[in-house]
């Protein structure tokens, strides 16, 4: 049976409307799951802090005043920069810096041992790479916390190997909170390398050997510029719940270890917590993810052009 098409312009405008009617739902999910709560949150940024907790609707720019500047005790002093909150901020991005270098180290070899293994296993090997990720988050980091602690299985198994002659302070510390980066987002490092370097064609890194190149001269100029979007997306995917987390400064971090997260969370939770603000600082942390976001789509434009 033959199929007549009555005009290359009508169908292209029948596709396109099927095409529009096939989209409004994701359209719809998009904008009323996410569109609306990022425009809530910067409604509710320049709100009024209500006594008792919640929001008087009266606008202003009381909570970003707060979160750049202080005015003293009984705000009669002259405006000042207040460090309290940038210094978490510093802390919360090389902690996340930290964390995505951590997890490329790892990551790059594991995705290129698992790319290069049969392909018959290589299915099995991305299983274990992901089966811890099935229990939640929450989970996890509880039990990372049992691990981590002074008497805990790490430091009872170095004491009974004699690697140690006393349980390290490991727990409550930021050596504690990148393990708990690091654990909990190595995947989004493995994944996107491991695509990149699977459509890698091996036959160019032999044609580097047969030029008398050495392995670090074919690893630099010739695997690591083919597989580069791979560790660019893995890096994003790492960097950016990396900056936000709470869970891990929390549970591993203790009070002196406070990241952006963590200062999100403490001002919803409860009656007394300060939505403005905790909304304003939340604004400052998707705008950070923004320029950075741009900054890298910038570099990709200029290097494809």
């Amino acid at each position: 049976m033959a199929i007549r098409i009555h005009g290359a312009g009508g169908s292209a405008a029948n596709y396109s409307g099927i095409v529009r009617q096939l989209l409004f739902p994701t359209w719809a999910v998009i904008g009323i799951l996410l569109l609306l709560p990022v425009l809530l949150m910067v409604i509710y940024s320049f709100l009024t802090k209500e006594f008792r907790g919640g929001v008087e609707w009266t606008f202003t720019l009381a909570a970003y005043d707060q979160f750049f500047f202080t005015r003293g005790l009984f705000g009669d002093e002259p405006p000042r920069i207040e460090w309290t909150y940038i210094a978490i901020f510093w802390r919360s991005i090389w902690q996340a810096a930290l964390a995505t270098l951590a997890c490329l180290l790892i990551g790059f070899p594991t995705a290129w041992f698992i790319a290069t293994r049969p392909a018959r296993s290589r299915t099995m090997w991305l299983f274990l790479i992901t089966i811890p990720y099935w229990v939640n988050l929450l989970i996890r980091t509880v039990s990372l916390r049992f691990i981590l602690r002074d008497n805990g299985p790490l430091n009872e198994a170095l004491l009974a190997i004699g690697l140690i002659s006393e349980p390290l302070p490991i727990l409550n510390s930021n050596l504690a909170v990148q393990v708990g980066l690091f654990y909990s987002y190595l995947p989004f490092m493995v994944l996107p390398i491991y695509a990149a370097v699977e459509r890698f064609d091996f036959a160019l890194a032999e044609a580097a050997a047969d030029l008398y190149a050495n392995r670090w001269q074919a690893l630099m100029q010739i695997v690591l510029p083919v597989v580069r979007p791979g560790i660019v997306a893995g890096s994003i995917l790492v960097f950016i719940p990396a900056l936000g987390a709470f869970l891990a400064p929390d549970l591993l971090g203790g009070a002196k270890n406070f990241m952006i997260g963590s200062l999100i969370d403490e001002q919803f939770r409860g009656s007394q917590g300060n939505w403005p603000f905790g909304a304003a600082v939340a604004v400052v942390l998707m705008t950070l993810v923004l320029v950075v976001l741009l900054v890298q789509a910038r570099a990709a434009a200029r290097q494809a052009a």
